[in-house]
């Protein structure tokens, strides 16, 4: 901007020194140069404030070279930055992938372990419900055994208490049993030995009267001895009413030649025992209805052997005493 208004300064004073122009020009010209001079002083304002604008302009560019360096600074720290964070970005990226493709397998896995908890589940379920089927069975069969059980543990508690009844009814006989035998044995005190024996067995009391003491051989006439020893024990049956007496004959196993009513030793053994019942009714006071005649022939010996002594041992009597079980058939009636 200075070297042009120099230029023109140049020129203006040149043209009015080698000029010769005439009056009007030279006002022309002094107008032209009026003009020139204000527009020279206007463009010296402006050129003043052209040089303050590039004052400033420079100044500001000074300014934005700093900003520029400082952008450039800071541009390649974050080129830096980016990059670093690019990488560890990629690396990022990377763990992510990583991450995720284990997480996709994990996945999978459980899914698969899933499945299978699953199907097991579902087969402990049925095994479960099959389970509280069969404990429902079982229960019911319990209950209805235990049922069962109540009724056979009070039925054999009424058999205990009745098996009880009977034990003491059967105890209560044997008392009587040995009581009954003490009696006869007291009361036939002067004939035991004597061809009279005292037994006891089976809950009977057995009187065995030899015949030599009761009969003559082939008699069945009682002799006076033997009616003694009658009397004593129908008086002992007279003071105990519970007492069935069955007498038994016997006979040894030679037969009997026909004699009479007497045709052999069938007769003779029955008849016998009809003999010993007579004389019990006929001196006491004890009811017939208890006594039962009966005759056992040869066929019940004591001693099978073919000898003397044998076949009088087998020659005997047999009054067998039995103390009433009617409390006991009552109680076995009644069950």
């Amino acid at each position: 901007m200075k070297n042009t208004v120099k230029y023109i300064l140049i020129v203006a004073l040149t043209s009015g020194l080698f000029s010769c122009v005439p009056q009007r020009k030279l006002e022309e010209e002094q107008t032209k140069r009026a003009n020139a001079e204000k527009e020279l002083a206007a463009l010296k304002t402006s050129s003043m404030e052209c040089d303050t604008k590039l004052t400033e302009a420079n100044k500001l560019i000074a300014d934005n070279n700093k900003a520029i360096i400082g952008l450039e600074k800071d541009t390649a720290i974050s080129g830096t930055s980016y990059r670093s964070l690019t990488s560890k970005y990629d690396k990022l990226n990377q763990i992510n992938e990583q991450l995720l493709d284990k997480y996709n397998r994990l996945l999978e896995g459980n899914l698969a372990d899933t499945k299978k908890i699953s199907s097991e589940l579902q087969m402990t379920q049925e095994q479960l419900l099959k389970k509280q089927d069969e404990l429902k069975l079982l229960e019911e069969q319990l209950n209805a055994q235990k049922k069962s059980l109540d009724e056979l543990t009070a039925e054999l508690q009424k058999r205990e208490a009745r098996v009880a009844e009977l034990e003491g009814i059967l105890k209560r006989k044997d008392e009587a049993t040995n009581e009954l035998k003490k009696k006869l044995s007291d009361a036939l005190l002067g004939f035991e030995g004597k061809g009279l024996t005292i037994t006891q067995k089976n809950g009977k009391v057995y009187v065995s009267m030899d015949e030599s003491l009761l009969f003559a051989s082939g008699s069945t006439s009682v002799e006076t001895k033997g009616v003694d020893a009658l009397i004593k024990v129908a008086k002992v049956l007279e003071q105990n009413t519970d007492i069935n007496v069955m007498i038994e004959g016997h006979t040894d196993d030679v037969p009997m030649v026909g004699k009479g009513d007497i045709k052999d030793n069938w007769d003779l053994s029955v008849m016998r025992a009809t003999s010993i019942v007579k004389i019990i009714t006929k001196n006491s006071s004890v009811d017939p209805k208890r006594l039962t005649a009966s005759g056992r022939g040869e066929y019940f010996p004591i001693n099978p052997a073919k000898t003397a002594d044998a076949r009088k041992k087998n020659r005997r009597t047999e009054i067998i005493l039995t103390p009433k079980l009617d409390e006991l058939l009552k109680v076995l009636e009644s069950n």
